[in-house]
């Protein structure tokens, strides 16, 4: 049987909003041993998958103190984000939403000692804003408006069709990404007729109908 995810909270109680949250170091684990994996190709896989239509997202952080990063390196200045079609809504009572991200991602370690985060839903006209949040390495946020989310002061971007303001709950593995379970504190939507921006096989499109 594959190992049970494992499930870790900011501390052995009930996680506070806003607490710091510890990223998950970066062994080489697996969900399954190597004798129990199925033979499948990962290229064949991605393109597989690929035929299921996700919306995009955007999810971003605040700003936080300077400091020694999982890899050995420090958090640069300045929020954090990054773009994210692995979101889904989790639970109405209490209200949960969850996102997946790489295990060998930069800018999760930033998410995780915030605490906190913001949801920003994209609309069908924000494609290049995306692609830009997608490139590690650079100032995502240059020329980028935003304004800090209500309760956890997490960049809003200008334009986004609905946003959702969360505090980190728990943490799940899952193979190769982190499952991110977040407690929502606010949301909000633009209260326009905005279309939302789609991804599919590759490509962003929008929704027609």
């Amino acid at each position: 049987m594959a190992a049970a995810a494992v499930r870790y909270l900011r501390s052995a109680g009930a996680p506070e909003a806003g607490g710091t949250v510890e990223p998950l170091p970066r062994p080489d684990l697996r969900a399954v041993g190597d004798d129990e994996r199925a033979p499948v190709d990962p290229l064949e896989f991605r393109r597989v998958l690929g035929h299921f239509a996700t919306g995009v997202t955007v999810v971003t952080a605040p700003a936080v103190e300077s400091g020694n990063a999982r890899d050995g390196g420090t958090f640069p200045a300045g929020p954090a984000g990054f773009a994210c079609q692995s979101f889904c809504s989790l639970s109405l009572d209490p209200p949960l939403i969850a996102f997946m991200v790489a295990r060998t991602s930069t800018t999760w370690p930033r998410i995780a000692r915030a605490g906190v985060f913001c949801v920003n839903v994209l609309g069908a006209h924000q494609g290049d804003l995306c692609r830009g949040f997608a490139v590690s390495g650079s100032d995502k946020f240059a020329g980028v408006a935003h304004e800090p989310s209500p309760v956890s002061g997490s960049p809003r971007l200008a334009g986004a069709t609905a946003w959702i303001d969360c505090a980190i709950h728990a943490v799940h593995t899952g193979g190769d990404h982190l499952i991110v379970v977040g407690r929502v504190e606010a949301f909000g939507a633009s209260g326009g007729d905005d279309a939302p921006l789609l991804f599919h096989r590759g490509r962003f499109g929008r929704f027609t109908g």
